[in-house]
């Protein structure tokens, strides 16, 4: 990679001799009361130059740009403005207007550049600080928050994994800031629990297969975006402190959390510094029994820090330096006393010797270097960034290992990438621009068990990507995009022998393989398009085809090998083509959105246990499904909004592009979720200062395959029954810095299997859901 950091240095001297007279546009943005507003992103259209305003609502901006330019001003909670600049102004005055959705005000990295949703032709879900904080009330655990709140995420595992939680039935890219968490080689599943919600100011939820981002986006991509500065003020600081426990029983219950961030900027300078540290206690079912330590949150010890640093060293040019540490470690005294699916007897914890070492997230860490700005040749903006993650995460112990053992997850990615946005045309009638770039990865992942044996060999995978995306518009309504990327990806797995493990069935072990490694290659060649059209607010349409690129997790399918080579497992990449169309719809304190979409791969990954022995099925696959949003403001202080997703897919067993023959079957629970409906009422009192919510989530029935010979159930086959939980978050501001926050969880403290227990039926994960439990916290902002 040294002539590519040779190229990224000479790209960054270019920019101290491009440095021209900068223009200054300022002014002040109020609302109809004419009172300021605080943290509105003011940007110049179609770049990613930008500023907030401060807390008087005043913002500076420079640019080195040739004037005319469109400033387009947005905030959550508000309608975007744009406005036509076309000489230095040092008053501008802006007034935003309340908005009935507050998302169509954000500004998303679909396409690796910055845009607002209605640029966008496809299904995105963002959740806003304020979303992320309000759920913060009732639980940090991201899994729970998202899955409540993002339409096509399937349901939350209650645990600190999130295997079988697809995203429209097939796996999600996690990332941070851009930075893959996941790790497509080998998915341990541990990928969505990657930081703290606290450090979060949005998530951008991508949903169907893309190429945008690379390998592993099947379904879509989970992106948490982290925080940056909103004040001018030199030094602002949140405390909070807070304790959790059971209402089913609070003995030994209780943890404690307590989280501090300090942040400012100082001239050219800004920075954010974060550190927290949460104790959970025991986590209890709706019967006040302690819930089993298998993929447990209960007794874990969880730390992150979090470093962001800024420097606008020109104007327009911007660097940044942002690191995060995250670690989550169960340390209990509990074993599981396994239940039985068929009697409907659920796995208890019990005290008992403990094996092996705390499972959970040993460290992950995330290094981020990023240089964006602009001044190129034709009025080229550039987002350059290298960047290093390293994983360790460390699995339960099992008894399926010969005299059992502890897997562990151990990945380390290096990665650096250049996107470059130029402008092509821009009038009354037509504007285009053009982004592209290259992405350079080495992922070097494995699986081996914590005393050192090998299940999972190294493999060392160097991909290189380019790609373009072109976007233009008609009359600043007609928009369409279409974009061309491709994948070269090389993979090298040395010689080594799969693990004899127990077959539970048999009683017996399975046979060892000596499997001769190689090097694998892929090249895939990967299109999308999509076009929107937003002349009317009370039908939005789009549509949009584009593709994923996956290498199916490669691990799995090598520990699973009943060869004696590489070259004789089915190795071959997925392609996903993905299918969507949709529309939204305003009027007055009204939104709704619906969207259908379809996916199809040639290959699939899905598994099945064959008398009691894994397998990788690679049949073609088609999953299908819709999402309807509904959200409506009854009144200034109080709103109301519901969703539903239903998700469905098939393999094609025989391969002959139909999935309705009768030897064709339904995809299992570990893909395909049970719908899901979800529901929110919000209100505020007392002048705001009394904000309140309720949140529901209800999983309805899934029933898909008919019992076995033994009058049972097969892994992932099983039906779901449907359940409903409903939270409580209550927030009280005492006054301008301090607020009470109260959240119960399960508030009716609903007795249920979670969806992953049901349709697993094996007893290692037949663990009952979370019962009702509360969250009391203090937050101060200074």
């Amino acid at each position: 990679m040294g002539k590519f950091f040779t190229l990224f240095a000479l790209l960054l001297l270019t920019q101290f001799a491009a440095a021209q007279s900068a223009v200054t546009i300022a002014g002040k943005v109020n609302i109809a009361s004419n009172e300021p507003l605080v943290g509105v992103s003011v940007r110049i259209k179609g770049t990613s130059e930008g500023v907030v305003t401060d807390v008087d609502g005043r913002f500076s901006l420079q640019t080195q740009r040739p004037l005319p330019v469109t400033l387009v001003l947005s905030m959550v909670g508000y309608k975007t403005e744009e406005v036509k600049v076309t000489a230095p102004v040092s008053a501008l005055s802006v007034t935003l207007s309340e908005a009935v959705e507050e998302l169509s005000a954000l500004v998303v990295s679909a396409s690796r550049t910055p845009e607002t949703l209605d640029e966008t032709p496809s299904s995105v879900t963002i959740l806003p600080q304020k979303a992320l904080q309000e759920s913060m009330i009732v639980t940090t655990n991201l899994i729970d928050i998202l899955s409540n709140q993002v339409p096509g995420l399937a349901p939350s595992t209650s645990t600190s994994s999130n295997w079988g939680q697809t995203l429209r039935g097939r796996p999600m890219l996690i990332m941070i800031d851009g930075v893959p968490q996941s790790t497509p080689l080998r998915n341990g599943s541990m990928d969505m629990r990657a930081l703290d919600p606290a450090v979060i100011e949005r998530v951008e939820v991508l949903k169907g297969a893309t190429a945008v981002w690379g390998n592993g986006a099947a379904g879509g991509i989970i992106n948490y975006i982290t925080r940056t500065p909103k004040k001018d003020d030199p030094f602002s600081s949140v405390t909070e402190l807070g304790t959790t426990g059971s209402l089913s029983s609070i003995d030994n219950s209780l943890g404690a959390r307590i989280s501090q961030m300090v942040y400012g900027k100082l001239d050219k300078f800004d920075y954010v510094v974060s550190g927290i540290y949460e104790q959970t206690g025991e986590w209890k079912d709706a019967e006040g029994d302690v819930l089993p330590p298998t993929y447990g949150l209960g007794e874990t010890d969880s730390y992150n820090a979090f470093l962001k640093f800024g420097y606008n060293w020109m104007p327009g040019q911007r660097a940044q330096l942002s690191y995060n540490y995250y670690s989550s470690e169960q340390k209990t005294n509990y074993v599981s006393e396994f239940g039985n699916y068929d009697e409907k007897r659920k796995t208890a914890a019990v005290l008992g010797d403990i094996l092996g070492v705390p499972q959970g997230v040993r460290a992950n860490h995330n290094l981020n270097l990023r240089f964006e700005g602009e001044g190129l040749p034709g009025q080229t903006s550039y987002d350059v960034d290298a960047y290093y993650q390293s994983v360790d995460n460390v699995f339960f112990w099992s008894n399926d290992f010969v005299n059992g053992g502890q897997s562990r997850i151990l990945s380390q990615k290096k990665g650096l990438r250049f996107a470059f946005n130029t402008p092509l045309l821009s009038s009354a009638v037509f504007a285009s621009d053009i982004t592209y770039g290259l992405d350079l990865l080495n992922d070097v992942t494995s699986q081996p068990l914590v005393d050192g044996r090998i299940w999972v060999p190294e493999m060392n995978m160097n991909s290189l990507a380019p790609f373009t995306q072109l976007k233009f518009s008609l009359w600043k309504d007609l928009v369409f995009k279409g974009g061309f990327r491709m994948e070269k990806v090389n993979i090298g797995v040395e010689d080594y022998a799969t693990m004899e493990m127990v077959n539970h069935q048999t009683g017996g072990t399975t046979e060892s393989f000596s499997v001769k490694g190689g090097s694998l290659s892929y090249n895939a060649y990967l299109f999308n398009a999509g076009v929107r059209y937003n002349k009317f607010d009370l039908f939005t349409p789009y549509a949009s085809f584009s593709q994923g690129f996956s290498v199916a997790d490669l691990g799995l399918m090598l520990r699973s090998a009943r060869v004696n080579s590489i070259a004789a497992i089915n190795t071959e990449a997925i392609i996903i083509n993905n299918y969507e169309g949709g529309f939204v719809s305003k009027w007055k304190n009204l939104r709704l959105e619906g969207v259908g979409y379809l996916s199809t791969s040639e290959l699939g990954t899905s598994g099945r246990f064959v008398n009691g022995v894994y397998e990788v099925m690679r049949s073609p696959e088609k999953v299908w499904g819709f999402e309807g949003i509904a959200d409506y403001r009854i009144l200034d202080n109080l709103s109301i909004g519901t969703s539903y997703s239903w998700t469905e897919g098939k393999l094609d067993v025989n391969d002959n592009g139909s999935v309705s023959d009768a030897e064709d079957v339904y995809l299992g629970g570990e893909r395909i979720s049970a719908p899901k409906l979800t529901g929110y009422v919000s209100c505020s009192l007392l002048q705001e200062r009394l904000s309140l919510q309720l949140q529901y989530t209800g999983i309805r029935n899934r029933s898909r395959f008919e019992q076995n010979e033994r009058g049972s159930y097969d892994p992932y086959k099983a039906p779901v029954e449907a359940y409903n939980l409903v939270n409580l978050a209550a927030s009280y501001r005492v006054n301008e810095s301090t607020s009470l926050r109260v959240g119960i969880e399960n508030l009716f403290n609903e007795d249920y299997f979670p969806a992953r227990s049901q349709w697993f039926t094996q007893p290692s994960l037949y663990t009952k859901g979370k019962g009702a439990a509360f969250n009391l916290s203090v937050n101060i902002s200074l």
